[in-house]
């Protein structure tokens, strides 16, 4: 097994713990410690509660993770433009 062989698995951040990690719950039930991963910390990427998310594991350790994409939100959010001000008309 080559060094850079890793598992991927994709799972629901269910807590938000300290020193920048989340407890995952993997679609197969599985609960693993995952962290961010640089690009992600790189790019600013927040990830909350209840995210969607794609886990990197190692197949020696099976307990920790690196989160490494927060997929985007499915859920049906308000339209655009609902419950914000009205635009500014300036003369």
């Amino acid at each position: 097994m080559a060094k850079e062989e890793v598992i991927a698995f994709d799972g629901l951040v269910t807590e938000i713990l300290p020193d920048a990690r989340y407890r995952v719950q993997l679609d197969n039930g599985h609960s693993v410690i995952a962290y961010t991963s640089g690009k992600m910390k790189k790019n600013r990427i927040k990830t909350l509660t209840g995210d969607r998310v794609t886990v990197e594991m190692s197949p020696y350790d099976l307990d920790k993770a690196r989160l490494v994409f927060r997929h985007k939100d499915e859920r049906a959010g308000p339209p655009p433009g609902a419950g914000s001000r009205p635009p500014i008309r300036r003369r």
